[in-house]
């Protein structure tokens, strides 16, 4: 037998050696051990990988305070910078990488009043009820700042466990809807606090509501900047022909490009999140189409599995984080305070989730209703208790704004911002854990037999096909021609707009832009 405190004084020496390594090591090895059981566990369906990594999280972190004797839960400690510049890259620009573009653009309209429109009520919601409801459970010393800070905390949603469920061949809708809002609440949320960050809320002026034109600012000029990445990506891939010589250096251009065009945008002061984004939405229209075959496939996985990991890290920490004692101890206020600011900010999400749902599908409904008579885009009740639903899951962006607003480097010894990373960690756990469990159930009862709609998806009303070829205004022909035309599109824009746009937008992409960057033509896009 080998007596129990060499090993231990083995353990130590190798820890002193390798100080970095070992941490590094042992959390590869848990996210390996994640894989595994999530893999073991898909069959059933019932719980998806980011309830297995809080899970197992939790466990790595009881084993790590026994070892330690109540020291720490932790093998690594998060770093709110190793959040934003290295694990959100990958996690959304797979978002907009994969993203089936004809249901987005189709639906872009409503996705936006659900993640940009949305996310503001919801926040103003949260953070109204927060500080009204705080101090009189004895949570006092919170600035205006803080409780702005709060709103935009808790909007951010994490549609994981609800997407796991649907099927977008199913429920093309509803799935274009779950997915687009998700990705574009992210990023809403994130632009906001930054927004927030910037507001002097002791001058109460015109300037305090500036913040409107700045978030406005940031999403259009990090919009463009995706968007330029992505052409220019697309152009060098097509122009200079790299699959003739090497597939992994157009792969390495596409990933490096990507994630160099959020560098920038950091760099820049603008929104990483929404210039990736759109990066993605690009590099899948065009680059996707200049790259071998090989490379094709290659992409879709790597970038799938860059964005799995990074997601399975970020779940992991939560559970060791949640048992980590230091925090747990500055908290000055009793349990019975404590369960009311848990109770309170869930309660607060789900009436500030269903204070823009509901009002928005119907008027989403009442304007889809005006364009066309076509019920594909009509969002039923049903539809809509599931689109709430699936936003009420609080995930990996909550927990980084938190730390990034009431931490340094991921410690603080504040009793105050200690007791709100706990109230942030434990409404992720509770809404990850609980909600997520209910969704399949809740799936199962809402859609019990939901019909294949591929063929609505395919079939779009409007003109025929051959009226793509026309071209939008044509020196050739009459002067009165053009402008019976330009009458005709006005008219089109006026009663059915979101179509209007798409149409005449797939006319000039065919026209212009996929002969210049790459991509198919019309008759053999997916988009």
């Amino acid at each position: 037998m080998v007596p129990l405190s060499l090993i231990s004084e083995c353990a130590l020496n190798l820890a002193s050696e390798h100080a970095q390594v070992v941490p590094i090591s042992l959390f590869v090895a848990v996210l390996c051990l994640c894989l595994v059981i999530g893999h073991l566990l898909e069959e059933n369906r019932w719980i998806n990988e980011s309830i297995v990594a809080i899970i197992i999280g939790i466990i790595a972190g009881i084993i790590l305070l026994l070892i330690t004797k109540g020291k720490s839960s932790h093998i690594l400690t998060f770093n709110e910078e190793l959040f934003f510049i290295y694990l959100l890259p990958p996690i959304i620009f797979n978002a907009g990488f994969q993203v089936k573009k004809k249901q987005f653009f189709h639906n872009f309209l409503t996705i936006m009043m659900f993640g940009v429109i949305g996310v503001f009520i919801s926040t103003f919601v949260i953070t109204i009820g927060s500080w009204w409801i705080f101090p009189k459970l004895n949570l006092l010393g919170l600035s205006g700042k803080d409780y702005l800070a709060i709103g935009t905390i808790f909007s951010a949603t994490d549609t994981v466990c609800t997407l796991q469920v649907l099927h977008q061949d199913e429920t093309p809708l509803l799935y274009s809807l779950v997915f687009g809002e998700g990705v574009v609440n992210d990023a809403t949320s994130v632009v906001l606090f930054n927004a927030v960050q910037k507001l002097d809320v002791s001058k109460f002026s015109s300037k305090t509501f500036r913040f409107i034109g700045d978030f406005l600012y940031l999403f259009g000029l990090s919009t463009g900047l995706g968007v330029l990445a992505g052409l220019l990506t697309s152009y060098i891939l097509k122009a200079l022909c790299f699959g003739r010589h090497s597939s992994v250096r157009e792969i390495a251009l596409m990933i490096l490009m990507s994630y160099l065009s959020y560098m920038l945008a950091e760099l820049c002061d603008l929104s990483g999140i929404i210039t990736v984004f759109f990066c993605g939405i690009l590099m899948s229209h065009y680059a996707w189409y200049n790259v071998t075959e090989t490379s094709r496939i290659t992409t879709r996985h790597v970038f799938a599995t860059m964005s799995f990991i990074a997601e399975t890290f970020i779940f992991l920490y939560v559970g060791m984080d949640a048992l980590d004692i230091e925090k747990w101890k500055m908290t000055k206020l009793s349990y019975g305070s404590l369960l009311g600011i848990y109770s309170s900010l869930i309660l607060l999400i789900l009436l500030g989730r269903a204070a823009f749902v509901f009002p928005l599908s119907a008027i989403a409904n009442y304007t889809n209703t005006r364009a066309s008579s076509d019920q594909a885009s009509h969002i039923t009740f049903r539809q809509q208790i599931i689109v709430w639903w699936a936003g009420l899951m609080r995930g990996a962006v909550s927990i980084a704004l938190a730390f990034k607003q009431f931490t340094y480097s991921g410690v603080t010894s504040d009793p105050l911002k200690a007791t709100m990373i706990t109230n942030t960690i434990i409404v992720v756990l509770f809404s990850t854990l609980v909600f997520g469990f209910l969704t399949k159930p809740l799936m199962r009862y809402l859609l019990p037999h939901a019909p294949t709609r591929k063929n609505i998806i395919n079939e779009e009303s409007g003109p025929p096909s051959e009226d793509l070829n026309l071209p939008l205004l044509s020196l050739e022909e009459s002067a009165a021609t053009n402008i019976s035309r330009a009458k005709e599109s006005l008219s089109m824009l006026i009663e059915s707009p979101v179509f209007t746009i798409h149409h005449y937008w797939r006319r000039f992409d065919d026209a212009y832009m996929r002969p210049f960057f790459g991509g198919p033509h019309h008759n053999q896009s997916q988009c």
